[in-house]
């Protein structure tokens, strides 16, 4: 099919479906986060206008939260059917990984993510407020065994090879905090706070262009700048961090990444821009900055760094994608910190509400922390290639026995269905999303919150806040 092996559209299949998948555990994520504090707010403070922002944002979060719970299931199936010889090597350790997600995470969040959507009236606000806080931590412990599970297999370590030729687990607690493990998970959290914060500020900052008095989206609008301003200098930090991890466990991803076709002896340049070409095996029309690259990776401008040229090429990944997956990450990120820094000079001078362009700039930031993410895991994914488990597995032994029409008729199939049906999901997310919040906002129960919780509100005041 289209000139590719099974192999290939196995890849093609895994890819397309985790990139629909990770934006919405991304944006639940912090999602749930920004719910917990809502309501905390509104307990402590009694005022109606964070109640109405949670339960606004509490009707998007169960149609995001259900999509990426269906998505996920159809992604999972791929192990067994496109990747069977990698799920028998690898079983024993990714396995138990993966069922301590579904007992300590997937349980907290489905026993109490009913009583977080209907139960406000049923069992109290205190009450409800915990429920709202289990399903929010159940998410962040999500994240764990999942970033725990696909970080051993970008730097495995505490494992041993049976008799079968299986990665047995020799160390659990190495298999679980393996080398890249902390600083992945760090720097994916915080890009989920980034996510949700930009598009809690996109959806404010629609409907303060259309009213600038509306005390919803003022207290959304002026949260999500708060936290756009606090996490995103704090993420380009932690990306730096973990790109010194991948130096010194993954140094040929990092080579692809930077562009370094060629050793540098005496000072590697940060390429900016430039050209990968693989068959020629250098950067083309390269626009970079001498020395740099060297001082980022090593802190020294005359540290030498080793090029592609050092490794062999049956042992390249495919260079052009992670290039410039990279630069887009990266690119979106400074994009993020100007926003929250022009909000915080908007906010200093007094216009952070009636300040058009900060809005517009709000707005066409929305999608951003989507786009960064996918980069991002693309960058990682593909940069790990052609491995799965780095170093030790690789892509083209884990597929399973299967003709490539088979695996492309199920990839076509995946793509018409995803568009339709994700499609229509989004479309219905936007359309909650441009209707502005107003008093007395229902959730999915359909029941009058301050009413039912027994809270007198005070006046609603605007405060200012793995692809294989």
């Amino acid at each position: 099919m289209f000139g590719l092996d099974a192999v290939d559209l196995g890849r093609a299949q895994f890819a397309f479906t985790m990139t629909f998948h990770i934006v919405f555990p991304a944006f639940s994520i912090g999602l749930a986060s920004y719910l917990a504090v809502l309501e905390a707010l509104w307990l402590w403070t009694g005022r109606e206008v964070f109640i109405n922002l949670f339960h606004y944002w509490l009707k998007i979060f169960a149609v995001a939260f259900g999509m990426g719970v269906v998505s996920g299931i159809v992604m999972s199936y791929q192990f067994g059917t496109n990747w069977s010889v990698f799920a028998d090597k690898v079983g024993p350790v990714i396995g138990p990984l993966m069922a301590y997600e579904v007992l300590t995470a997937f349980f907290l969040e489905a026993g109490f993510l009913g009583v977080m959507l209907f139960g406000l009236k049923r069992v109290g606000p205190r009450l409800h407020f915990l429920a709202t806080l289990m399903v929010a931590i159940g998410t962040l412990i999500s994240a764990f065994w999942i970033l725990s599970a696909n970080s051993w297999m970008q730097t495995p370590a505490g494992y041993a090879v049976n008799a079968e030729g299986q990665f047995v687990s020799a160390y659990w607690l190495k298999v679980i905090f393996n080398p890249s493990f902390p600083y992945r998970l760090v720097h994916m959290v915080l890009a989920a706070y980034l996510t949700t914060s930009l598009v809690v500020g996109a959806v404010g900052a629609f409907h303060l262009l259309h009213n600038p008095h509306l005390p919803g989206p003022r207290v959304m609008f002026s949260m999500a700048m708060w936290m756009a301003t606090l996490v995103a200098p704090i993420q380009i930090l932690a990306g730096d961090q973990h790109g010194l991890n991948t130096l010194a466990h993954q140094p040929t991803k990092i080579m692809a990444m930077e562009g370094h076709f060629e050793s540098h002896q005496d000072g590697a340049p940060l390429y900016l821009f430039g050209w990968p070409d693989e068959a020629a095996g250098k950067l083309k029309y390269a626009v970079g900055i001498p020395k740099l690259g060297s001082l980022i990776l090593k802190h020294s401008p005359d540290a030498p760094l080793a090029g592609l040229d050092t490794v062999p090429r049956e042992n390249w990944p495919p260079v052009a994608i992670p290039f410039w997956t990279f630069r887009i990450m990266v690119g979106l990120g400074f994009l993020m910190l100007a926003l929250g820094l022009f909000s915080l000079w908007e906010r200093w001078r007094g216009r952070l509400y009636q300040s058009a362009l900060l809005h517009r700039f709000a707005i066409a930031m929305g999608p951003a922390g989507f786009v960064a993410v996918i980069a991002g895991w693309m960058t990682t994914e593909i940069g790990r290639q052609p491995f799965t488990v780095y170093g030790l597995l690789r892509t083209a032994d884990s597929a399973s026995p299967l003709a490539a029409p088979a695996v492309g008729s199920s990839l076509l199939a995946f793509i018409i269905v995803y568009f339709i049906v994700y499609a229509a999901g989004i479309l219905y997310l936007l359309r909650l999303m441009a209707a502005p919040p107003h008093p007395g906002e229902k959730g999915p129960s359909t029941e009058s919150p301050t009413r039912t919780a027994g809270i007198t509100p005070a006046p609603s005041v605007p405060t200012g806040v793995g692809a294989t």
